[in-house]
């Protein structure tokens, strides 16, 4: 019957079941994202629990989304990596193995760490999400603004960035989400 033979593998990276659509605000220290899966055939099947937590295979949270494929899930904490993954379970409750995990970094946290030694770079991370992309930018005066990087978020990960030190005055950073 189930078991993980259900899971139809999608093509994302290195085949996953989990097609997702990331859907977050970058306004709001907690943000969510949306889960969707192919449907399993098997007319045994009653229903789907998405796991996710912050450690890989170590899954501390847990919604049943009844039959449906899509999930919502909010409250997640900006910068955090989240890792998720689905079962299906049967009318008798018997439960599916794991689907193969999904990674998602939350998008809109700016990370600035100084150098180890005066002169050394200053070095900003910020997580980038698959579908946008960024400007770094920087401002002496906080109006007007020049890009000096711009990365693309092929996948969920953190963008790095070192910005050599001026001696030229104060300079301010923002990051822009295309």
């Amino acid at each position: 019957m189930c078991c993980g033979r259900w899971l139809k593998k999608v093509g994302f990276g290195v085949g996953i079941v989990l097609v997702s659509l990331f859907v977050c605000s970058l306004a709001k220290a907690a943000s969510g994202t949306s889960l969707e899966w192919n449907p399993n055939t098997d007319p045994s099947i009653a229903g789907y629990n998405v796991y996710y937590g912050v450690v890989s295979r170590n899954y501390t949270n847990m919604v049943n989304v009844g039959d449906s494929t899509l999930a919502v899930v909010d409250g997640l904490v900006e910068g955090q990596t989240y890792y998720f993954a689905v079962t299906a379970y049967t009318f008798d409750g018997i439960e599916s193995d794991f689907s193969s995990e999904f990674v998602y970094v939350v998008p809109g946290f700016l990370k600035m760490t100084r150098g180890a030694t005066p002169g050394s770079p200053l070095q900003i991370r910020f997580p980038v999400a698959t579908g946008h992309w960024y400007e770094l930018q920087q401002s002496v005066d906080l109006v007007a603004w020049m890009t000096i990087w711009q990365t693309a978020g092929v996948v969920n990960s953190w963008a790095e960035f070192d910005v050599p030190i001026s001696t030229d005055g104060p300079r301010f950073y923002r990051v822009v989400l295309h």
